[in-house]
């Protein structure tokens, strides 16, 4: 297996169809899709098992009990049971392009991990893609999303710019390229060597945390943010709270001023 994408997913069954539809249309096929679980009820075991008949790429479901906002584990156990030696990640609610696998792919290099974004859609927009909108990549069609309600936007320039263009952007954008949890790739072993995600952080900047690290370790990073593409549909964010994120802010301010790698709880404590 060239790839294993590590998918995150919670109790969002109608999101997660989709994006697994979207990803049994890419146009590169060696890959696994690894369901990074957090504690999603029966619904979502079901789904699986119906999408595994459906779709040719192959599904591997690594799931635990519902203990609160814990992605940072079930990550790091998605981790452990991929069977490729470079991992893309995102979420189970970011359609990716049809092209999405076979940048990440080509791109990748070693000594480097990859950054990419998404393309946020409003809710209305996020409800009308169909099967059919994703397999014909109508989802994508920057003339299809006005006509069903898209404003415009300078970010609208994601679904249009190819070639030198897309170079070019990728080079000049101020967005930093940081490790994205929707979009963002790198080596196994950098990730292993660095024992994965912080366990200690829940929602709020676990994944700029650990592309911290893996900055601190001698890697540099890729910006791939016009050509890896995947749209993001909406949904509300019921687990963010302050004290959550005071406590996450610290451990990034201790990681960048003791240049930490290697966090204490990480993959090695499951």
């Amino acid at each position: 297996m060239k790839i294993s994408v590590i998918m995150s997913t919670y109790n969002a069954e109608a999101w997660l169809e989709k994006v697994l539809w979207g990803f049994d249309n890419q146009i590169e096929r060696d890959f696994e899709i690894i369901i990074a679980d957090d504690g999603s009820k029966e619904a979502t075991r079901l789904l699986l098992e119906r999408m595994k008949s459906e779709i040719t790429i192959p599904i591997i479901h690594i799931w635990h009990a519902d203990n609160g906002f814990q992605k940072s584990q079930i990550l790091n156990k998605a981790i452990v049971a991929s069977n490729a030696d470079y991992l893309i990640f995102t979420d189970g609610d970011c359609i990716p392009r049809k092209d999405f696998v076979a940048v990440h792919a080509k791109r990748r290099e070693a000594g480097y991990f990859l950054s990419g974004g998404y393309f946020k859609l409003p809710m209305s927009i996020s409800e009308l893609i169909t099967k059919e909108d994703i397999y014909s990549q109508r989802c994508f069609d920057l003339k299809w999303l006005k006509q069903n309600g898209l404003k415009s936007s300078f970010k609208n320039i994601k679904f249009i710019v190819s070639g030198f263009l897309e170079k070019f952007l990728n080079f000049i954008t101020p967005t930093k390229p940081t490790w994205n949890g929707h979009n963002a790739s790198g080596w196994k072993k950098d990730l292993v060597a660095i024992n994965g995600f912080n366990q200690e952080m829940q929602y709020g900047g676990q994944d700029r945390e650990l592309g911290e690290r893996l900055f601190n370790s001698g890697l540099k990073s890729k910006q791939i943010r016009y050509s890896a593409i995947c749209v993001h549909l909406d949904h509300a964010r019921g687990y963010v709270n302050e004290e959550t994120w005071k406590k996450n802010f610290a451990i990034r301010e201790n990681t960048r001023k003791n240049k930490v790698i290697r966090t204490p709880v990480g993959i090695d404590s499951n």
